[in-house]
């Protein structure tokens, strides 16, 4: 045989490994491996950028007064972005996350007013609702491998008709409330900017959430769960109870951020929170968290809430009507996802 017949074709395993490591030495595929590293990077860059340019639209936005009213903004978005960053965290996806909220608080709101519980025993009860819902929707996604998308807009409907019937579509006032349900709206200053009670209760459910997810055995199971479930099993993981610990951990998270609603409005409103539910999902993609699961990072997830604050915030300043800043979060949302297509294809 000839020297060309016995050569063969050349071997595509050496052309893998060259074709990786050019694509590891462009600045492009630097920038996507350290995107991948630090999850949080990205949207910090976004909300700098952010600050940047409406601080120069208008001059006001820089104020004291309005970076306070921001901050205050952002308590109720930032707490429920926890809730779906543990969902979003399993290659899950929760729909209901302000409607259990909204029913939470009017439980404890109505409880409170309406039946003359003691406040302590109303935030009890709400918290209770929370872990109820949590608890209903996973029992669904584990009991029945029903998609999580499918089970959450299912229960977005059912906690929504509850809510009504509940309350009978009133709304009830802090000022008749115990002062307990309204005292994470009282605020306290901080240097020149004003903080809510609600703000330190949202940095403090950040900072308990955060160490759970990355100190104990819980937290690095969640990631696998997430990462692959199938894996995950075959490593001796209870995916079931894993997933069903994580909606019942967003489900007391929920109730906590119900209590934080009533403080900021001072009030208990089944039509509150139209838009908390793009507004979390917007928050924790752009935070950095994976819609397919298993890579991001919690405090990534509040820079998200503070993109969006800032941005609707920003545009109110610039006097473009809401409408306009849904768009523009919309946006947002398709190209943080573009973003985590992106990064996902960073070779290991």
């Amino acid at each position: 045989m000839t020297q060309q017949q016995t050569a063969g074709p050349p071997s595509t395993g050496h052309a893998d490994l060259a074709e990786e490591f050019l694509d590891r030495q462009t600045p492009l595929s630097r920038i996507r491996n350290i995107l991948h590293r630090y999850p949080a990077l990205s949207p910090a860059i976004v909300l700098l950028i952010a600050v940047v340019v409406f601080g120069l639209l208008n001059d006001r936005f820089l104020r004291v007064e309005n970076l306070s009213l921001i901050t205050q903004q952002v308590a109720v978005v930032g707490t429920l972005a926890i809730a779906q960053t543990l969902i979003i965290l399993t290659a899950g996806i929760d729909l209901s996350v302000g409607a259990v909220m909204i029913l939470s608080s009017m439980v404890m709101a109505q409880l409170a007013v309406g039946s003359g519980v003691p406040g302590p025993l109303a935030l009890i009860a709400g918290l209770a609702v929370g872990l109820a819902a949590g608890a209903l929707n996973g029992f669904l996604v584990t009991r029945f491998r029903l998609p999580p998308f499918i089970v959450t807009l299912g229960t977005l409907n059912i906690f929504v008709a509850l809510t009504l019937l509940y309350s009978g579509g009133s709304t009830v006032r802090g000022s008749a409330m115990p002062g307990v349900l309204t005292w994470l709206g009282t605020t306290f200053p901080v240097g020149a900017v004003r903080i809510s009670t609600g703000v330190v209760m949202m940095l403090l459910l950040y900072a308990v959430v955060a160490f759970i997810l990355g100190k104990t055995a819980w937290g690095r199971h969640v990631y696998a769960v997430g990462d692959d479930k199938e894996a995950a099993r075959l490593a001796g993981i209870p995916v079931s109870r894993v997933l069903m610990s994580v909606y019942l951990a967003a489900g007391a998270v929920l109730a906590a951020g119900a209590w934080i609603q009533i403080g900021r409005t001072n009030a208990a409103s089944p039509n509150a929170g139209v838009d908390l539910n793009l507004d979390s999902i917007t928050a924790v993609v752009i935070g950095g968290t994976s819609l397919f699961g298993g890579r991001g990072s919690i405090w990534g997830s509040l820079l998200g809430a503070l993109i969006v604050g800032v941005f609707r915030n920003g545009l109110s300043l610039a006097g473009l009507d809401v409408l306009y800043q849904t768009l523009a979060v919309g946006i947002l949302i398709i190209v943080a996802v573009s973003i985590d297509q992106w990064i996902r294809k960073v070779k290991s």
